[in-house]
């Protein structure tokens, strides 16, 4: 039986995550990890900002589909809106690079 919240992942368990855009688990290592900072969601690409995070696909549908379902304030635990903007502008570079 296969350990709960655990995925084999090669010859490691890897631990799953759930993406807050499109509700789909999967091993965190796959995922971008998100953190609010004073009110603004940044990209913790090293994994190692402190506070509450949350996992989101590093792509643009599944960012819209968070916003548009208010899973931000949800996930971080926070009352009011919260800034994606820096979210976003990391998404859209990540998705010039691939395509150019």
């Amino acid at each position: 039986m296969r350990p709960r919240g655990k995925l084999e992942y090669g010859d490691q368990a890897a631990p799953l995550r759930t993406c807050v855009g499109c509700r789909v688990r999967t091993v965190s290592s796959e995922l971008l990890r998100l953190v609010a900072v004073e009110g603004v969601i940044v990209p913790d690409l090293r994994r190692r900002l402190h506070g509450r995070g949350a996992s989101l696909h590093p792509s643009l549908s599944c960012l819209e589909l968070a916003e548009r379902r208010r899973a931000f304030p949800r996930a971080f635990r926070v009352a009011g809106p919260l800034d994606p903007s820096p979210v976003r502008a990391h998404l859209e570079e990540l998705h010039s690079e691939r395509i150019g």
